[in-house]
C-alpha cells in the first residue's frame, strides 16, 4: 500500500506518496501559508489530494506529517515549535478530521533520522543521531531501526539546551523563542550565522553567500564559520559524551557547507570525554527529500501518535 508523507516546514510545505518499494510518487512543494494556522491545514490536506490523486482510497495505508515541534503526550497539542502559529493547537486532531486515512504526527527532526537510518547515511548503524542545522536546530535518534522518542516525546531535542562551555562574547546568549537564554539554536540556526556574519561584515547575506565568500577568501566569512564550527562542535560533544551515537548524520540547510561539518569533526576531539573519537559525521543521503520520505515511513515504522 502507498504512504504518504508530508514535511511541515517553516517556509515550504513538502509531500509525496511512497509505495512499498520505496519508490516516489507525485513529489509536491508549497509555500508554508506563515501565521495562519486554518490555511496550514487546508494546504495539508490539499497537497495530500493531490498526491494520491489516481489511486483507489483503499490503496493507501496513511499520512505521516513531519512537524517542527512534538505533540504534548499529555494533552496532544503542538509545543515547541519555531512555527510559533501551530504552538497549542490540536494539529493531529483537526488534521485527522480532514483526511480520510490514518494520519500520524511526528517531530520532523525524528523523521529526518527515521529515514536517513532505514535506507540512508545512516543505514547499517545501531545508534544513529539525526541532526537538522538549518532555519531551526533539531535532532532525531534512531536505536535499533526505531524512532527514540522518550518518554516526555524529548528525543534528540539538543538545540534547546544551552550552548556548553560558553566562552564570554558567548555568555548569557540571545534569548531564544522558547523563553529561555543561550539555546544552541540561537547559535546554530540558519539565522544565526547570518547574524554572526553580519555582526562581523555590515552585510546580512545567507549561508551559501557566506560559504561562497568564505571560500574566496573574505576574512569576515571565514571567521564566521571558524566560530559556528566551534560551536558545532562544543554542542554536538555534549551529545556524544551523553548518547555516544555510532553515527551522526546531518540534514538542514548549514549541513551543506562543507567546511562547517569538516572543521566541527576536527574541533570535537578537543571537547568529548574519552582520549579517542571515533564517531562519523556523514552528510545525509536523501537531501531536501529525508523528513518527506521518514513522515511516510511513520506509517509503517511502529511510531503512531
Amino acid at each position: 500500500m502507498w504512504r504518504v508523507g508530508v514535511d511541515l516546514g517553516g517556509t515550504k510545505i513538502e509531500a509525496l506518496a511512497l509505495s512499498p518499494a520505496g519508490e516516489e510518487r507525485a513529489r509536491l512543494r508549497i509555500a508554508t501559508p506563515r501565521g495562519d494556522y486554518g490555511g496550514t491545514l487546508d494546504a495539508i490536506a490539499a497537497l495530500v489530494a493531490r498526491c494520491v490523486d489516481g489511486l483507489a482510497a483503499d490503496d493507501i495505508a496513511g499520512v505521516g506529517v513531519g512537524i517542527p515541534g512534538s505533540l504534548s503526550p499529555m494533552t496532544g497539542i503542538v509545543r515547541n515549535a519555531n512555527s510559533t502559529w501551530l504552538n497549542g493547537k490540536p494539529l493531529h486532531r483537526d488534521l485527522q478530521a480532514r483526511l480520510p486515512w490514518p494520519c500520524v504526527v511526528e517531530n520532523d527532526a525524528n523523521c529526518f533520522a527515521l529515514s536517513e537510518a532505514a535506507d540512508g547515511a545512516g543505514a547499517g548503524y545501531g545508534t544513529v543521531f539525526g541532526v537538522i542545522i538549518g532555519t531551526g536546530v533539531g535532532g532525531g535518534i534512531v536505536i535499533g531501526g526505531r524512532s527514540h522518542r522518550g518518554l516526555n516525546a524529548l528525543g534528540g531535542e539538543w538545540g534547546h539546551n544551552a550552548l556548553p562551555w560558553p566562552d564570554a562574547d558567548e555568555w548569557p546568549g540571545e534569548s531564544c523563542y522558547c523563553g529561555k537564554r543561550g539555546c544552541i539554536e540561537t547559535f546554530l540556526s540558519g539565522p544565526a550565522l547570518q547574524r554572526q556574519y553580519a555582526a562581523l561584515s555590515g552585510e546580512n547575506v545567507d549561508a551559501r553567500t557566506i560559504s561562497e565568500r568564505a571560500e574566496a577568501g573574505d576574512a569576515a566569512a571565514i571567521a564566521a564559520l571558524a566560530a559556528y564550527s566551534r560551536r558545532l562542535a562544543k554542542a554536538l560533544a555534549s551529545v556524544v559524551n551523553t548518547l555516544d551515537p555510532d553515527v551522526v548524520v546531518f540534514g538542514g540547510g548549514i549541513s551543506n557547507i562543507d567546511a562547517v561539518i569538516c572543521r566541527a569533526a576536527r574541533d570535537l576531539p578537543d571537547w568529548v570525554f574519552s582520549d579517542s573519537f571515533a564517531t562519523p559525521l556523514l552528510k545525509n543521503r536523501w537531501g531536501d527529500s529525508s523528513g518527506v520520505r521518514g513522515a511516510a515511513c511513520l506509517i509503517y515504522s511502529g511510531n503512531a501518535v
